[in-house]
């Protein structure tokens, strides 16, 4: 999820600039679905300041609780000092937005990758998932793990036997990736209607959640991306509920998504 707070600048070259969402705003989104543990992302539109969200972190308590993590964004330029400070915060990932709004290009993952590798830090990466195949020989070979966003971000979603799709698998399955269950909106063409069932669940992103969750349920994580940037219709939190439920089906696939997989990556 992200912050957004007016009393930070934007970056200048900022795609979105969403309204103010606060940490009290958040933790009403935590009571109602019942969230301990936050892991706090850096947005786009900070560009490489990650002080909006640093400091909202600190507001959820110390780190060594065990219950704020954060993803910050770096670029080939930042120093061990640096990374060091951010770890002892609770940072641990450096995100990768490439799409537009982004700040730190596919020409820095590697040199990114080797600088934050010695501190424990993954990489979160975003992109369209239809240069997966392409880039998966390369992502492979990067020192850290990969948390790849939003069910892939496929822009339009592909068929289960998509090169593409087959690519995000065999990263997972080889143990060096994470896929996160989140924010189907980003790439589902159905179009939405207030009540309507397809567009709450985003039918045609559901044979890749389904197949995710049936091939490397251990490998996945769950994400509200609250405040839902960029969404002119945000979903409630009662239909980011019904969609856990319905990709998430028992108990034991929750608590697995939910508590086992984030204790191993972001709070062990």
């Amino acid at each position: 999820m992200h912050f957004y707070d007016a009393r930070y600048p934007s970056a200048p070259d900022a795609v979105l600039q969403p309204p103010d969402a606060t940490a009290d705003d958040y933790r009403s989104l935590q009571t109602e679905l019942g969230l301990e543990r936050v892991v706090v992302v850096q947005p786009t539109t900070y560009g490489l300041d990650n002080s909006c969200q640093l400091d909202m972190m600190a507001t959820f308590g110390d780190p060594g609780d065990g219950l704020v993590r954060g993803v910050m964004v770096v670029d080939e330029s930042v120093s061990a000092d640096e990374l060091r400070r951010l770890t002892e915060l609770g940072v641990c990932g450096a995100r990768f937005h490439m799409l537009p709004g982004g700040v730190v290009p596919w020409e820095m993952l590697e040199t990114v990758a080797a600088t934050i590798a010695p501190f424990g830090w993954h990489i979160q990466l975003q992109c369209n998932g239809h240069e997966l195949a392409a880039r998966q020989h390369q992502l492979a070979a990067l020192p850290t793990e990969i948390v790849i966003d939003h069910i892939g971000r496929y822009m339009p979603p592909v068929p289960t036997d998509d090169d593409n799709f087959t690519a995000l698998l065999r990263l997972v399955e080889a143990g060096h990736a994470w896929v996160k269950l989140s924010a189907p909106y980003e790439s589902s063409t159905e179009t939405i209607h207030n009540g309507d069932h397809a567009s709450t669940h985003h039918t045609d992103v559901l044979p890749l959640i389904d197949t995710l969750v049936e091939r490397v349920a251990d490998r996945l994580l769950w994400a509200s991306n609250w405040p839902h940037p960029g969404q002119s219709s945000a979903p409630s939190p009662g239909t980011l509920m019904t969609q856990l439920e319905r990709w998430l089906p028992t108990d034991e696939l929750r608590h697995q998504v939910l508590v086992t997989n984030p204790d191993r990556l972001y709070f062990c």
